[in-house]
This record gives C-alpha cells, structure tokens and sequence, in this order.
C-alpha cells in the first residue's frame, strides 16, 4: 500500500528541515518503509541541531548597537584548525555570560568533538568520551589537546574588540579592525579581519584569522545573538504551570 499525502506539521513556522519534509511529501509518493528510511537522517539531523541550539533559560534576544553593549551574547559558526600535524573543520557553538563560557565543537552530524564549559566553580572539559576538570580553563584545555584557543582573549576578538593596553590594531575604511597583534605572549597571536556583517544591530566579524607560530585558526560566524537577562518577574511567571 502506498501512502501519498503530505504530513501535517503544526505551527506557523517551519524549520529547515521541516521545509525539506514537506517538499519531499508534495513532489513525491514513497511506501511507509521507505519514508522512513528516508526522513529518519533529516529528522535526526532537526532534532541534532535543535538541541545544539537551546538557549540558557535564563537569557533572552535583545539588540544593541555596538557588540561592546552586549553583556551576554550567542554565537554559531564554523571553526577551521591548521597545525603542522593536522587539519580540520568542525561546527562550533558559543555561549558567552560575564560569568561563564560555554564552547562546543561538533561534527556537521552533530557528534561532539569537544565540550568545554566554565564558571567561578572552575571548568570541565569533556574530549573522547573522557571527562576532566580543573580550576583553570586555559590550563585545561593547553594540557590535553594538540592545539589551544586564547580562552581569555577570544570573547573580545570574535566581535572586533581589542585591549588598548596590549593590542596593536589596524582600522579599515570603515573604521572597523583590519587587524590587530597580542604581544602580550610570545610568540604573538595575529589577528586578521577578512569580512564585517551586521547581527543583532551590531557590526560583528564574519571571517577572522589568527595566527600564532605555525598554528591558525579560521572562524566564521554565521549566527550572532547578542543576550540580555531575563526579568525575575518574568522568570518567575515562566515556571507556573
């Protein structure tokens, strides 16, 4: 028996994926069997991807004009790695609060590659199925993978932001950073600007470089949410039944 109609998918919004379903249903009739075999990858693909971007309850969206307003903000985008020993790419999620971080690197299916989160309790790293923890996230994360991220440094460089004290930087036309150079280790961390975009009301980078002795770092960002706390009033309502 072949079944051709199309499914019902409640609300008004659909999801990427939802959109792909609807449009496989409407050109085209498939046995139940094979449907499923079919939708099964595309619904764990929606399911991946919804779970990978759940914000913290306790933010919510708001717009600023300039990234430095942001007290708290989201980031999705694209991590590319170069060593003299390897090369890779992975998907790369951020969660930023001025008392934690939340960084996750996953495969395009979803897998986790590596999962590190901090806060004033200390940090945790979770890297090949293993789970470790120490007080300091930047010890952490040097001590047990081949390549590091300027843990403390990076939340101001992926919004164009710089510390006068230690950081050179070159401005484009536009007066947004060209580049700018951390000297305050050796060697230098290199940083160059290759494209700007505007998300959340502010101008933010699209594409960065960084560079340090033979390592380089590629990130794109192509979702950026700036974050602001949710009202106790608010909060508070959210949890009645």
């Amino acid at each position: 028996m072949v079944f051709c109609q199309s499914p019902r998918i409640i609300g008004g919004q659909h999801s990427e994926q939802q959109m792909i379903i609807l449009k496989y249903f409407t050109k085209t009739c498939f046995t139940p069997l094979s449907t499923l075999r079919l939708l099964l990858p595309l619904l764990l693909l929606g399911l991946l991807s919804a779970c990978s971007s759940l914000p913290d309850a306790r933010w919510q969206a708001t717009q600023v004009k300039h990234a430095e307003q942001a007290k708290a903000w989201e980031l999705k985008g694209k991590l590319a790695v170069k060593t003299p020993e390897e090369k890779f790419s992975t998907n790369l999620y951020w969660l930023h609060t001025p008392t934690t971080e939340e960084l996750r690197l996953t495969t395009m299916l979803g897998t986790s590659v590596m999962l590190l989160k901090s806060g004033p309790d200390g940090a945790l790293l979770e890297l090949d199925g293993e789970v470790y923890r120490d007080r300091d996230p930047q010890r952490l994360l040097d001590g047990l993978s081949s390549w590091s991220i300027p843990l403390n440094a990076l939340p101001r460089w992926v919004l164009g932001l710089s510390a006068a004290d230690t950081e050179l930087v070159l401005t484009n036309n536009d007066g947004n950073p060209q580049s700018l150079e951390d000297d305050s280790v050796s060697p230098p961390w290199q940083v160059k600007y290759l494209s700007w975009q505007q998300q959340s009301g502010a101008d933010i980078p699209r594409l960065l470089k960084l560079n340090r002795g033979a390592l380089e770092l590629k990130i794109q960002l192509t979702e950026w949410q700036a974050l602001e706390a949710k009202s106790t009033l608010t909060t508070k309502g959210s949890q009645q039944p």
